[in-house]
């Protein structure tokens, strides 16, 4: 596993990882995050700002990409809290560098669809990471099919001999590139996602198998990762993509905050996937929700130990659908990028499908009142050489 040793801090913790990461040298900054109805990004923001201007902290240059995407369907409420979030997070980074918007989806003005203009927007992000010395990605305000695909491309693009299965070729030339976290999972929870897409988009570069017709009939793998008011996009996803005759292993959140958290998820989704399709228990898997990089492990060893046990049958086709919290979805992006065929001609796929919903809905207050854990995965960089 590359990530066998990782560095992921939380709280407190997180500065004095910063301390040791900022300290004694100088940085050239690139800080890309959404412009949403999520004030967590400001509170993640206000966090390493405040050590950036530690005394002795040097930047050459800073720049914070603001990613902005179609209009959602959204409540008034959140509608002026996306223009404060968005104006506040620009006056907060003014004192590091200077802030750019780019817009990721434009597909209703260029008639594109939305998976194509998904792919040209993350492309346009990756060409700006050129030359920075730190990249930092806050998904606080980022909707999941964003994140996962900017985590996964900048990943392929700083750690290209990620097959060596060697941990140093995370040192990615110097490179450190972080995820940061807003962390509040009843928050999550709270947030409802509705009226998916008619199109169900797969992650750029998380294609191929469910469209090459060498894989057709290669046995499908599903691991749905549940969480709360998801079940309008499981349903998506199962009608258009996973066959009666699929492999399901649902991934639960345990230990969790909530103890009861992962048998209210088996009550929420019984009708919809264990009414619908017979799933063994012994299929049911589970990881801690605060941990992303047990999320990583439990997926990647799952994945790999059917991969291997389905070369007989001449490969197979592994499906993740990440549906809870940021955390989990950040841990299941890692074993995606880390499991993905580099080369033509391997005997498995990997997919990542996702209903993108029209319509969030939650409560200004709820938002406002949540106290989120800021955390930090520093992913590649001088750590791992």
């Amino acid at each position: 596993m590359l990530w066998s040793n990782y560095v992921f801090e939380r709280g407190l913790r997180v500065h004095d990882m910063w301390d040791r990461l900022f300290h004694g040298r100088t940085l050239k900054l690139l800080y890309i995050t959404g412009i949403g109805f999520d004030l967590r990004s400001q509170r993640v923001l206000a966090e390493i700002k405040s050590s950036l201007a530690v005394e002795g902290r040097a930047l050459s240059a800073a720049t914070m990409l603001k990613l902005d995407f179609r209009p959602y369907e959204l409540s008034g409420d959140l509608v002026e809290l996306t223009k404060e979030n968005s104006a506040t997070m620009s006056a907060q980074f003014a004192a590091l560098g200077h802030s750019e918007t780019l817009s990721i989806s434009e597909y209703e003005q260029l008639e594109l669809g939305s998976a194509v203009a998904l792919t040209q927007g993350i492309g346009r992000v990756l060409e700006r990471t050129e030359g920075y010395t730190d990249i930092v990605l806050d998904v606080s305000s980022l909707p999941r099919v964003v994140y996962v695909a900017l985590i996964t491309g900048i990943l392929r693009k700083l750690v290209p001999d990620k097959d060596t299965g060697d941990s140093r070729a995370l040192a990615a030339g110097g490179v450190n590139f972080q995820v940061l976290v807003g962390e509040d999972s009843a928050l999550d929870s709270l947030i409802l996602a509705e009226d998916p897409e008619n199109e169900v988009m797969l992650v750029p570069g998380f294609a191929g198998p469910l469209h090459a017709e060498s894989a057709e009939t290669w046995p499908l793998v599903w691991f749905p990762i549940l969480g709360e008011r998801r079940v309008n996009q499981l349903q998506k996803i199962m009608m258009a993509l996973i066959p009666s005759s699929a492999e399901i292993c649902p991934v639960l959140p345990h230990p969790s905050k909530m103890p009861r958290r992962a048998d209210n998820l088996l009550i929420e989704y019984r009708e919809a996937l264990f009414d619908v399709r017979t799933i063994a228990m012994s299929n049911l898997m589970y990881a801690d929700e605060s941990n992303p990089f047990e999320v990583y492990r439990q997926l990647l060893g799952a994945m790999t130990r059917y991969r291997e046990t389905m070369a007989i049958l001449g490969g197979c086709r592994l499906v993740v659908s990440p549906l809870s919290s940021k955390l989990m979805t950040v841990g299941a992006a890692l074993a995606c990028f880390e499991i993905r065929p580099s080369a033509s001609g391997a005997k498995f796929g990997i997919s990542i499908p996702h209903a993108e919903p029209k319509r969030y809905a939650v409560e200004k207050s709820d938002i406002v009142a949540s106290k989120p854990e800021v955390t930090t995965l520093l992913l590649t960089g001088e750590a791992f050489a």
